[in-house]
């Protein structure tokens, strides 16, 4: 008995995982979050992560985790390959999927509703890395299948093309309604003034793999780089210089910002983190909410 009894613990573990099991041990059937690439931080404080591997999106709320959408398993269903996710000004939450093309507004029932027209289920942005959201409600795009970035514009239903990046990653859109663009080829930082004039920030390869960037609102960009497990720190005078480093990093991939303090998610590591306006870095703990 005493053989079969850890290979007993584990069957049992796996099946409350999957819906059975012992609902009340919460040591066995609390659902860990599998790939967080993107992180958002709305205005109350709640942050919405990205999930490439659950699918889907994750709430963390006064220090509670729980599953906000989960898409399904199924390609071509919305939200099978999340990538990104942003609060607009207006607190809707947007997220991009590269499984159908699309970008989607959540409703107030919490359902994703397609944001660009869709036929046969498939929309009009191809790889969607990431999203901003101006002053006016104009959706900004990196398509990184066209190497692009596109507008949608208010109302709308279709993109269009405002600038020509290759490697298009990351994108923010500053309180002056500036539009930020990381790229993984030459000259790897780019803003795009609201009247559409382009301007390279930071020319150059200085980064190793610059996958997101989030601006504070006295125009300090911040650049999440995976490879040198480094968040970087980028001054007026666009010289980066490194703002955390190293451990407890392992692979960070997703930035946002909210009053100063900086969020990151980690997908190799697992986890979310936040970076105080000293350069701290702590690991953001949420409990499970069963």
């Amino acid at each position: 008995m005493q053989f079969f009894l850890p290979r007993l613990v584990a069957c049992i573990c796996l099946a409350t995982l999957v819906g059975g099991g012992l609902p009340d041990s919460p040591a066995c059937h609390a659902e860990e979050m599998q790939y967080p690439l993107s992180i958002t931080v709305a205005e109350n404080g709640q942050m919405f992560v990205a999930d490439r591997n659950l699918p889907g999106i994750w709430k963390i709320a006064d220090g509670k985790r729980s599953v906000f959408f989960r898409g399904q398993k199924r390609f071509r269903t919305p939200l099978n390959a999340v990538r990104c996710v942003r609060v607009d000004r207006q607190g809707n939450l947007l997220a991009g999927d590269s499984a159908t093309r699309n970008i989607y507004r959540f409703d107030a029932d919490g359902k994703p509703q397609p944001v660009t027209k869709a036929t046969k289920g498939m929309g009009l942005i191809g790889i969607p890395m990431d999203i901003g959201v101006n002053s006016k409600g104009d959706i900004y795009v990196t398509d990184l299948e066209i190497h692009r970035v596109v507008k949608i514009a208010a109302g709308k239903d279709e993109p269009e093309e405002i600038a020509e990046i290759a490697g298009c990653r990351g994108l923010f859109v500053d309180k002056n309604d500036a539009v930020w663009v990381i790229s993984t080829t030459e000259d790897q930082l780019h803003r795009i003034a609201p009247d559409g004039k382009q301007t390279v920030v930071v020319p150059g390869r200085p980064f190793q793999f610059p996958h997101t960037v989030a601006v504070s609102d006295d125009g300090t960009a911040f650049v999440c780089d995976g490879y040198a497990k480094t968040v970087w720190k980028v001054a007026g005078d666009g010289k980066p210089e490194p703002w955390a480093a190293g451990e407890p990093f392992v692979g960070p991939v997703g930035l946002a910002i909210r009053d100063g303090a900086l969020f990151v998610a980690d997908p190799r590591a697992t986890a979310v983190f936040s970076i105080d306006q000293e350069g701290t870095v702590t690991k953001v703990d949420a409990q499970a909410d069963e």
